[in-house]
């Protein structure tokens, strides 16, 4: 399982191109590491509802072409935390959407329903891993507690591949890594298997929330997002010169 950088709202495939070349140009020779294309979708995306987001995530309908690479780790995050219906449709036609391209499919969730997540998993022609976002709310609702989150995970083993462990979800609050590591720690005794990535603030000035759990665990993911922009919100589009750098100082900590 290879460890990953991501940056998430991609727009187009220009913007993957160039990414791809600076990840490429500065990523060590013995590096396994990919470059995480993050992509996002939201219910109402998905069904063409206006809303807050309209503007800042593709059209479901440029989300293959954005996919096109082959040289990097394609995944489709799809945001839910109101609860649907039907997630199990919801997320049926968002993997259709992702086109033959996709990598991931990564649940911006808190504690689905492990048991729509494995029948759409198992419904799929595609291959492809899922995430499953822990966040502030999943963390809240696990009491913050290492053991009960692994306890909770154990339902969701043999669906997904990797654990994301975000408490600020896009907003740009810097992640604490005293608190993140014993979440790690417990994950990565119980589920040695499960890739676990980390987010939260993370942008090319504050690179160093993440060093010291990447000195105890070297092989850990990262994301980022809001601090990809100059006004540290998710409704701008992305500034690539910062997301440049941000690659840079990323790829110099591995």
């Amino acid at each position: 399982m290879n460890p990953y950088i991501g940056i998430t709202d991609f727009m187009t495939f220009e913007q993957v191109e160039m990414m791809l070349k600076v990840f490429n140009k500065h990523l060590p020779h013995v590096s396994n590491r990919k470059l995480h294309v993050g992509v996002m979708m939201s219910y109402k995306t998905l069904r063409k509802i206006p809303g807050r987001y309209a503007d800042v995530f593709p059209s479901k309908e440029k989300i293959a072409s954005i996919f096109r690479s082959g040289r990097t780790y394609n995944c489709l995050h799809y945001a839910s935390y109101d609860g649907e219906s039907d997630l199990v449709k919801s997320l049926t036609d968002a993997i259709s959407w992702g086109g033959i391209g996709m990598d991931a499919l990564q649940l911006d969730m808190t504690w689905p329903e492990a048991g729509d997540i494995a029948s759409v998993v198992h419904a799929s022609q595609k291959t492809f891993e899922v995430i499953l976002q822990v966040g502030k709310r999943a963390l809240k609702e696990a009491d913050n507690d290492p053991q009960v989150v692994v306890n909770t995970l154990e339902d969701y083993e043999g669906i997904i591949k990797r654990v994301l462990l975000d408490r600020s979800m896009g907003k740009g609050i810097g992640m604490k890594a005293d608190y993140l590591a014993p979440f790690v720690r417990a994950i990565k005794e119980r589920f040695p298997q499960f890739g676990i990535s980390v987010a939260g603030g993370l942008g090319p000035e504050t690179m160093h929330l993440v060093r010291p759990l990447v000195e105890e665990f070297p092989d850990i993911s990262i994301d980022a997002q809001g601090k990809l922009r100059q006004s540290g919100s998710i409704l701008d589009p992305i500034d690539w010169g910062i997301a440049e750098q941000y690659l840079i100082n990323a790829l110099s900590l591995f």
